[in-house]
């Protein structure tokens, strides 16, 4: 039997926004972002998940913003990373 823990992932149970999406967002979303996405994180880290944490919600987490213009620059120069 597959142990379920193993296929499961922080990103498989969160979205993503990129830089331009993040800025269309109000303060409303962008709060009600940040407390959701923590506590999708803390559920897992509960359940006994080994996740590490993203630096966007690191970031979340101090209240600053997840993206920076330099991000956005870095994500556009090498996709993917």
């Amino acid at each position: 039997m597959i142990n379920a823990q193993e296929l499961l992932t922080l990103e498989d149970v969160t979205v993503e926004f990129t830089w331009e999406e993040w800025q269309l967002l109000g303060p409303f979303q962008k709060d009600l972002y940040r407390d959701v996405m923590l506590e999708i994180y803390s559920n897992l880290l509960s359940m006994g998940y080994q996740v590490s944490k993203p630096d966007a919600l690191s970031k979340l987490e101090r209240g600053e913003e997840p993206w920076t213009m330099e991000d956005e620059r870095h994500s556009r120069i090498c996709p993917g990373m």
